[in-house]
């Protein structure tokens, strides 16, 4: 059997490395993260000729192996380390046909290092409206490679490279320069102290701080001071190699590669003045985003509904086939209920989802960026920080790591500070079911109450990052000086491919990461929910049984009989008839009559379920934690969900489908339980204006999320700022939502 081949994927950010990464791995790909650190990991598998696999990896984008962050470290550590398992047999290095010149800086280095290396220009469709021609052959000799022109969009070029990973050992890896141009007398002493060490390999590891070979890396350190120099002489080295680089590359370029100008310009620079403008740009970016949240709720509506009756019904049905017991109350109503409470928002943010991969598809959220940046300076950031900002509405913890980016310490530590207010994903299924719930259906200027005030919770969590990072830049005593310097690709249509990868991607790891959270908790919920140590527990039928005899229904049981009684009566005549003769009734008012007593049965049921919970180990603790939450307007069962949540910030609904499903018989969904839920005290609904209104604050402010925490400490290398966000943000969330139900009720 032939041995796999290890293809590193590498190239600068936004030349299409994505792209051909799934036209070559399509479904047979996976998403880790590096051992021991938390950068993001995709590698597949590629079918080649004769039978052959490849195993390919994608590395994060960079620009060069003169690394300044740690995305590309990683890059560089694998490239250095021939003992790494995932050390290429080839580099397939990916470039852009309209930025060729800059892209082929990092291809010079890896050809340098002597691994087999294809050039692959991406993009070739866009030659001819461009401008641009090329003499590949020529260009092939000059870089003494083999190159692939590609172009996904329209799936050219994936079996020429196919082809040339197979026939990898055929490629030359003859360097493209002399490392000793840099510094002739450098080089010629480090080559004598050093005489069995690849030149250039060594000239890596001495200019940056990568985790390979211990063993040289002490060698060099141990060496005498002829061959070390200062950081600022590294540095002007690193600068004299890059101008050689682009040298040879201009020099390769001039024969190779022409560009008529009059081509190239004309839609994008119309179109950048527009979209960056600095009123027009804000405007557009803002009727965008009420288009996603307006889209959100209008096309999602339709599976969320069938998603809740279908979980409802499941639940029913289940309790009516299997034996009755532990084990089919378990699932009914501890699994199924819990995993119920996070499926049903997967079309909400499958969407969130795919309107993001579109944006930055599209290279419109490239210019978000630069749009932001001036937003951002008054602030003590910069437009790096919008990155980690919006990246932060899919989840935080990437949105902490992209953090890595920011080259000035100060401007990162505020940034991962104050990324946890972004509202990510995990928040929706709480803004949502609340929404619902509160916010009157109604339409202002053809846009809905609801999706008006999602958008607002958005914007609420996008103001309070910036005014933190205000506040943390006149507190954090740090002097900095940075510069913003943003890429701007071209703008293209989105292949669909890509974006189809990435929403089920990135739902499946939302879904499969909150599920696996919420499936352990709802578990020990519904054991809590449905055991209990004390007579009220044990005596719980006989108790609401002679309450009822004696006092009669409560409000909530009442105005259900009534309501269900009303419907039933209101219902087709044909269809009354032909359900009374079928139970042998035969007037409509015995109809009516046994139809009340099938809903008082019910009835009685849910209060004994109602009273077994509120007496069960569960209820003990969430009337334990009931006066420190009532002054928000929530009960204890609300406590519950507040209080497991900070697990994961979704699991709130997942807890409170658990907790109110327990003992249920009715089919019924988790919206409506809600709904009906009653305050004690006053006799109203639970979830009103105000309660409401004080539950989305919260979650818009707390740090709901212990995995974030874990991040953070990791980013900052201490568990003093995270703990600091902990405690500022609970806080800050818990007066917020006071002052907002205590002025709304």
């Amino acid at each position: 059997m032939s041995k796999q081949i290890n293809v590193a994927l590498i190239g600068n950010p936004n030349t299409g490395k994505t792209s051909v990464f799934n036209q070559l791995t399509g479904l047979k790909q996976k998403v880790g993260n590096y051992p021991g650190i938390t950068v993001e990991k995709k590698e597949g598998i590629c079918k080649l000729p004769r039978g052959v696999r490849a195993h390919i990896l994608d590395l994060p984008g960079t620009y060069s192996l003169n690394t300044t962050s740690l995305d590309e470290s990683v890059v560089a550590e694998l490239l250095l380390n021939k003992n790494d398992k995932d050390f290429p047999d080839v580099a397939m290095v990916i470039t852009d046909v309209e930025n060729l010149k800059r892209n082929l800086l990092l291809f010079t280095q890896i050809k340098d290092l002597r691994i087999p290396a294809i050039l692959v220009i991406n993009m070739a469709d866009r030659m001819s409206r461009k401008g641009i021609s090329m003499d590949v052959s020529l260009l092939e000799e000059r870089l003494n490679t083999k190159i692939a022109l590609v172009s996904t969009r329209k799936g050219s070029g994936i079996e020429k490279i196919k082809e040339l990973i197979a026939d990898y050992k055929n490629l030359s890896v003859a360097p493209n320069m002399d490392p000793r141009a840099i510094a002739p007398e450098y080089f010629e002493r480090l080559e004598r102290t050093f005489p069995n060490e690849d030149l250039y390999k060594l000239w890596l590891v001495i200019t940056q701080d990568v985790n390979f070979t211990p063993i040289e890396k002490k060698r060099i350190q141990d060496a005498s001071s002829f061959v070390t120099k200062s950081k600022a002489d590294l540095k002007r080295l690193q600068q004299r190699e890059t101008i050689l680089r682009y040298k040879f590359i201009n020099d390769t370029l001039k024969e190779t590669y022409m560009v008529d100008r009059n081509a190239a310009k004309g839609f994008r620079a119309t179109l950048d003045k527009v979209l960056t403008h600095k009123i027009f740009g804000y405007l557009i970016f803002f009727v965008i985003l009420l288009t996603i949240f307006q889209a959100i709720y209008d096309w999602s509506s339709y599976p969320m509904d069938f998603i809740d009756e279908s979980f409802a019904m499941a639940s029913e049905w289940i309790k009516r086939t299997l034996p009755s017991g532990i084990l089919t109350n378990l699932i009914a109503e501890g699994v199924l209920a819990g995993i119920g409470g996070i499926v049903i928002f997967i079309p909400q943010i499958a969407f969130l989802f795919l309107f993001i991969a579109l944006l930055e598809e599209s290279g419109y959220m490239s210019r978000v960026v630069f749009l932001m940046d001036r937003l951002m300076r008054p602030f003590g950031l910069s437009g790096k920080s919008v990155v980690p900002l919006i990246s932060g509405t899919a989840c935080a913890i990437p949105a902490v790591m992209a953090t890595r980016t920011i080259e000035n310490w100060k401007e990162r530590l505020i940034t991962i500070l104050v990324t946890p207010f972004t509202t990510c994903s995990a928040r929706l299924p709480v803004y949502l079911i609340i929404i619902a719930l509160v916010i009157p259906e109604g339409r202002f200027l053809g846009l809905s109450y609801q999706a008006l005030t999602l958008m607002l919770l958005y914007l609420i969590g996008f103001g309070a990052a910036i005014l933190s990072a205000m506040a943390l830049n006149k507190i954090l005593k740090i002097r900095s000086r940075s510069f913003f310097v943003v890429e701007m690709p071209s703008y293209k249509l989105p292949l669909l491919k890509n974006v189809a990868y990435t929403v089920l991607e990135k739902t499946k790891s939302f879904v499969y990461g909150a599920g696996k959270i919420i499936l352990a908790i709802s578990i020990i919920l519904w054991f809590l929910g449905s055991n209990g140590y004390s007579d009220d527990f044990r005596n719980a039928e006989s108790i609401v049984k002679e309450r009822i005899a004696k006092e009669g229904f409560s409000p909530y049981s009442q105005a259900y009989i009534k309501n269900k009684l009303d419907d039933y009566k209101r219902s087709s005549p044909v269809s009354v008839l032909d359900q009374s003769n079928a139970l042998g009734l035969k007037t409509f008012q015995d109809s009516v009559q046994a139809r009340q007593v099938l809903l008082e049965t019910n009835a009685q049921k849910q209060e004994i379920a109602s009273y077994k919970l509120e007496h069960s180990y569960i209820g003990y603790a969430g009337k334990g934690i009931e006066p420190i939450v009532r002054p928000l307007g929530y009960d204890w069962k609300i406590g519950i969900a507040v209080i497991t949540s900070f697990a994961a910030r979704e699991v709130f609904v997942g807890t409170l489908a658990t907790i109110y499903s327990v003992g249920s018989d009715e089919e019924e969904t988790i919206k409506n339980r809600m709904a009906a839920e009653v305050n004690p005290i006053d006799k109203k609904p639970l979830f009103n204006l105000a309660s409401g209104i004080s539950l989305l604050l919260f979650y818009a402010f707390a740090m709901q999320c212990m995995s974030t925490l874990a991040i953070v400490k990791r980013e900052t290398n201490s568990w003093k700022w995270p703990a600091m966000q902990l405690v500022f943000m609970s806080s800050f969330a818990y007066i917020v939502a006071l002052i907002a139900y205590q002025i709304i009720k």
